[in-house]
């Protein structure tokens, strides 16, 4: 799961980089309205993480523009502003939820997985499909009742696609919600964390359709 951070204060922007990136999440992080909005019209993202007074243009202006455009990913308002009114013109503005600072790091992490949740239309927080379980909450993964273990990317991988089965994704959009920024990435990758997918769990759990990317079909079966 790719996360935006905008944030300003390269304190707090620091620490919830570091905080999240030990839950499975790739975080990017970037100081400025402009900034931002640009990287929303350019790249996938799973969920955005949004600072409202934010240099050049502000984080209301974002939001705003971003929902103007059709983009419908969660944005969770990170504020100092605790007025009642504050709340409501980030809630109108498209925000799905809203924290004001100063805030527990436990709390803004059960409020990302309850977004996300949302996002893809689960109630539950456990996602199965085909004999695995994941749990986001704890980052556990099992097959058939067994524990597996998977690395940070591997399980990334895992979530997302089996999070949307039947949705085709590109090697680009994959590569865009495994990888930040920061990160070096070789060539072939993506094939490797697959590879290691299918044979951790079942050869048949992705497919590959050759010149566009990989699916999860809804109807895909794992062994007996």
């Amino acid at each position: 799961m790719r996360v935006l951070l905008v944030e300003d204060d390269p304190s707090l922007g620091s620490g919830l980089q570091t905080a999240l990136k030990p839950e499975g999440y790739t975080v990017d992080w970037l100081t400025d309205g402009v900034q931002a909005l640009h990287a929303l019209e350019t790249e996938s993202f799973d969920l955005v993480i949004l600072d409202l007074g934010l240099p050049r243009l502000d984080g209301l202006s974002v939001l705003k523009q971003a929902r103007a455009q059709g983009r419908s990913l969660p944005v969770l308002v990170l504020t100092a502003r605790d007025a009642i009114q504050d709340r409501i013109d980030g809630l109108d503005s498209g925000a799905d939820d809203y924290l004001v600072k100063p805030f527990d790091t436990t709390e803004l992490k059960a409020r990302i997985r309850a977004l996300l949740r949302r996002s893809s239309g689960r109630s539950q927080s456990l996602i199965s499909f085909q004999g695995i379980e994941l749990d986001p909450a704890s980052q556990q993964v099992s097959y058939q009742n067994k524990p597996v273990n998977l690395t940070r990317r591997e399980y990334a991988l895992l979530h997302e696609m089996i999070n949307q089965p039947g949705h085709v994704f590109t090697r680009d959009i994959l590569q865009q919600l495994l990888y930040g920024w920061d990160d070096d990435v070789e060539s072939n990758a993506l094939e490797v964390h697959i590879h290691h997918l299918r044979k951790k769990l079942f050869p048949s759990l992705i497919r590959t359709i050759r010149g566009i990317g990989y699916v999860v079909d809804k109807n895909a079966s794992s062994p007996s």
